[in-house]
């Protein structure tokens, strides 16, 4: 990859020796991606392939065994009323509540997905970001998303933000590591730029905008350098890395513009147009997706009463 060894100076050339983003030509790249238009058959499609990406999410102070079990039981069945809705990517959930969330979806074949490593904020001794990610994989996570520390990385100091993610990578084990870089705090799109990379060469399996904890969260142009920096990854040493906007897509047709964006600028013949390689980080998504494609096969909204509760109990 050009980085002659692992040193902070070594990674801070290296970095800084990438290209710089122009940020009004992304900017404008992304409006006109949002403009695009989708036809009846292509968006039912849409929908159904959005849906898939979702990991559904509940990550508040309040979250009780209860409200997991509710949410991971909508996961298995989105709509009842229709068993051909698909079933979203994974369940996201903070590491105590794994075991629960395991327990009711079993080998369903939705991933469970536990954010670690002091979520949201990273600000932790390694010790206990590693303890951490090692309790929610014993606990049966498949996927951890991590953050990183942004202060460092704003600092300069490259390598501990490498081996962190190293280091995170290698106690994951044979589950999937999503590297959350925080966009909303990285100021400039050449920092995204630089933290996907930095993020990619430490061993990130996806590279994550947010923790939905920070605004702005997922923006369509963040998420265009992040498919552009997969892209040309997959293209320098045949690896693909997914990508997963976070925080703030609330409506089907937001979610419709970002797949519109993995097809023009990852695209590989349609590759990352599946939830192995991206992913929507969402709760609410989820219900106007469904509202949608309710619509769309009956041709009348059925109204929110008609969707499932993500929390039936709260014990």
């Amino acid at each position: 990859m050009g980085v002659t060894r692992l040193t902070n100076q070594a990674l801070s050339s290296w970095l800084h020796g990438l290209p710089g983003v122009d940020q009004v030509g992304c900017d404008a790249r992304a409006a006109t991606l949002g403009t695009r238009s989708i036809k009846t058959t292509a968006k039912a499609w849409a929908i159904d392939l959005a849906i898939s990406m979702i990991d559904l999410t509940t990550l508040e102070g309040a979250d009780t065994p209860g409200k997991v079990r509710g949410l991971c039981t909508k996961a298995l069945s989105p709509l009842p009323s229709d068993p051909t809705t698909p079933r979203p990517a994974a369940v996201c959930v903070y590491g105590d509540m794994v075991a629960t969330a395991r327990e009711v979806l079993g080998d369903s074949g939705i991933k469970v997905a536990a954010v670690a490593t002091a979520f949201p904020s990273g600000r932790a001794s390694m010790a206990v970001k590693l303890a951490d990610t090692r309790d929610a994989v014993e606990a049966g996570a498949d996927e951890i998303d991590m953050v990183i520390d942004r202060g460092a990385f704003l600092s300069g100091d490259y390598l501990t933000v490498f081996e962190q993610v190293a280091a995170v990578k290698e106690v994951c084990g044979t589950a999937r590591l999503k590297v959350i870089m925080e966009t909303g705090e990285l100021v400039t799109y050449d920092n995204v730029r630089r933290a996907s990379w930095l993020s990619m060469l430490a061993g990130a399996d996806f590279i994550k905008t947010s923790t939905g904890k920070v605004s702005p969260a997922a923006t369509l142009p963040v998420t265009l350098i992040m498919l552009e920096a997969v892209r040309d990854w997959r293209e320098q040493t045949g690896q693909m890395v997914g990508v997963k906007p976070a925080g703030g897509i609330r409506t089907s047709k937001e979610a419709i513009k970002f797949l519109v964006a993995v097809n023009e600028v990852a695209g590989h013949g349609g590759a990352w147009l599946s939830p192995e390689y991206f992913r929507f980080g969402a709760s609410s998504l989820l219900n106007d997706l469904l509202l949608q494609r309710q619509r769309m096969s009956t041709g009348a909204y059925s109204g929110a009463d008609y969707i499932p509760d993500d929390s039936p109990s709260l014990y």
